[in-house]
C-alpha cells in the first residue's frame, strides 16, 4: 500500500492498530470514518441514464488555462454533438471558486457539472457530502485509472472512493536566473541544500545587483503548501497523520533558518504578490513557484531561466516536494443526467491527448503515464524537471489539505514570524492550538460514526 493510501485510509486503519490510543491522545480519530460523509460513499447506478444536452464547468482557469480550456470543450463538443459545455469564470484562484461553490451548496441552485477544487478544498466538500464518488462513473466509461499518475490520481482518494480527478497538477519548483548564476560563478543547477544556497546566497546578491538572492513565494495560498518543503528538509512538519507538529523542535528550526535569511543574514526577502512576477522582473535571483508558473516565466523573463529540484535539509536532502494543485469534481446536488455528462467531459479532459495538450499550454504536468510528451518537451524541456521530480514528491500533511481554514492560519502564522519578525517557537504554539482546534471542531464531528 502506497503513502498516499496510506493516508487516505487512516482512519479506517486507526481502529484496528496498535497506535490507535496514541493517536487519540493527540486528537486523531481512533474510529472508523462514517457520519455525513461516509453516508455519501454509495456508488451511483447510471444504468440507462442519458446524458444531459447543456452542462456548466466552473473554472479559475489554473495557469492561466482558459484558452487551451476553451480549446479542449470544443473537441468535446465535436466528439460528443449532443452535449454543451458552458465554461464559466468561477473566480480568480481556488479560494474565490471554493466560495461560490459553497455558496451554490446553500442555496441549492446554480450548480455547476463540473468544478474545479484545489487540493486545500476537495476534502471538506467530502466530509459535507457535496461532491459525489466518481467510481461508478470511471467504470462505466472505463477511463482505465491505472494509466494515471498514481501520486496525482491517489490524491483524492478516501474512504475507499475517488472523490475527483487530477486536472492542473503542480508541483513547486526551484526557479533561478542562469546569468545571475553565471555572474557570481555559481555552478548552473539548483541548490542541493538550503544550507548550500546560504552559502552561495552572498556571492550572489553581491554578484547579481537584485535586490534578493531569494524571494519567499506569497504567504497567503502559498506558505502552507511551499514551506512543507523547509519543515520536510529539517525533519518537522505541519502535522504527522493527525498529530500537530509544526511547534516541534525540528519544525521550529526550519522556520528560524527562514527567518534568519531575512532579517539576520539579509539576503532573502517575502513576495507581496506573486514571487514567479518578482523573479520574471529580475528583482530576485531565485524563488519557488508553481510547475503552472513555467510558461509565464519563461515568455516574460529577460534572462535565461534555470530550473531544479527543490532543495533538501539536513534531515532529509530528498522527498521533499509537495504535490498540489487542482482537480476537478461532481456535484451531489445535480441530475443523474448532468453528472453522467460530467462524468464523460472528466473523461475527455484527463485523456492522453488533452493532458498533453493542456501541459504545453499551462507548464502543468501531464497527469497520464501514457502521454506523448515529445512534442511539448522539444518546445519546453523545463517541463521534464517538472515531470521528474514527480518520482520523489510526497504526500502533503493532513494539517494543511484536511482541516478547513488551516492554510489561511498557515499563511498568518508564516507572515508574523517572516514580515513581522515574531517568536517562532511562540508563534507555532499558537498555530498548534488553533490547528487542533480546527480538527476538534470541524472535522472530527464529520467523521465519527
Amino acid at each position: 500500500m502506497t503513502l498516499h493510501l496510506d493516508r487516505r485510509h487512516f482512519l479506517g486503519l486507526a481502529g484496528v492498530t496498535a497506535s490507535a490510543a496514541a493517536l487519540a491522545a493527540c486528537g486523531g480519530p481512533s474510529t472508523t470514518g462514517g457520519g455525513q460523509a461516509t453516508s455519501q460513499a454509495a456508488d451511483i447506478d447510471f444504468n440507462g441514464v442519458k446524458p444531459a444536452a447543456k452542462i456548466d464547468f466552473w473554472s479559475s482557469h489554473p495557469g492561466q488555462s482558459q484558452d487551451v480550456e476553451k480549446s479542449l470543450i470544443e473537441k468535446f463538443q465535436a466528439k460528443n454533438p449532443g452535449i454543451s459545455v458552458n465554461l464559466v469564470t468561477a473566480g480568480a484562484n481556488y479560494e474565490e471558486i471554493a466560495q461560490k461553490f459553497q455558496t451554490a451548496q446553500a442555496a441549492k441552485s446554480g450548480l455547476p457539472a463540473v468544478v474545479v477544487l484545489s487540493d486545500v478544498w476537495w476534502f471538506r466538500y467530502y466530509t459535507n457530502g457535496s461532491i459525489i464518488p466518481v467510481d461508478s462513473l470511471t467504470k462505466q466509461l472505463d477511463m482505465k485509472m491505472d494509466d494515471f499518475q498514481q501520486s496525482l490520481i491517489n490524491d483524492y482518494k478516501y474512504d475507499g472512493k475517488q472523490w475527483a480527478v487530477p486536472y492542473g497538477r503542480s508541483t513547486p519548483l526551484f526557479y533561478y536566473n542562469k546569468d545571475h548564476f553565471a555572474a557570481a560563478g555559481l555552478p548552473d543547477r539548483a541548490p542541493k541544500t538550503w544550507d548550500e544556497f546560504g552559502q552561495w546566497a552572498p556571492k550572489l546578491k553581491a554578484a547579481s545587483g537584485a535586490q534578493y538572492a531569494y524571494i519567499y513565494p506569497a504567504l497567503a495560498g502559498y506558505a502552507g503548501w511551499t514551506l512543507q518543503n523547509m519543515l520536510w528538509g529539517w525533519g518537522g512538519g505541519w502535522s504527522k497523520e493527525w498529530d500537530i507538529i509544526c511547534d516541534s523542535t525540528e519544525s521550529v528550526a526550519a522556520l528560524q533558518w527562514a527567518q534568519d535569511s531575512i532579517y539576520k543574514d539579509k539576503w532573502a526577502g517575502v513576495s507581496s504578490k506573486e514571487a514567479a512576477d518578482d523573479f520574471s522582473a529580475g528583482l530576485t535571483s531565485a524563488t519557488i513557484a508553481s510547475t503552472g508558473s513555467l510558461l509565464g516565466i519563461l515568455k516574460s523573463a529577460k534572462f535565461n531561466v534555470g530550473v531544479g529540484f527543490l532543495p533538501g535539509g539536513p534531515k532529509a536532502a530528498t522527498n521533499v516536494c509537495p504535490t498540489g494543485g487542482a482537480g476537478l469534481g461532481i456535484p451531489s446536488g445535480i441530475s443523474k443526467e448532468e453528472q453522467l455528462a460530467a462524468g464523460m467531459f472528466l473523461d475527455f479532459v484527463t485523456q492522453p491527448e488533452s493532458t498533453a495538450e493542456f501541459s504545453a499550454a499551462t507548464g502543468y504536468m501531464p497527469t497520464r503515464k501514457s502521454a506523448d510528451m515529445k512534442a511539448v518537451l522539444a518546445k519546453t524541456p523545463q517541463i521534464q524537471t517538472a515531470v521528474d521530480q514527480l518520482a520523489v514528491t510526497k504526500v502533503q500533511d493532513n494539517a494543511r489539505v484536511f482541516l478547513p481554514g488551516a492554510d489561511q492560519e498557515m499563511a498568518k502564522a508564516a507572515a508574523k514570524i517572516l514580515t513581522q519578525q515574531g517568536d517562532v517557537k511562540s508563534t507555532m504554539t499558537e498555530l498548534k492550538a488553533t490547528l487542533e482546534g480546527i480538527y476538534t471542531k470541524d472535522v472530527k464531528p464529520k467523521l465519527k460514526a
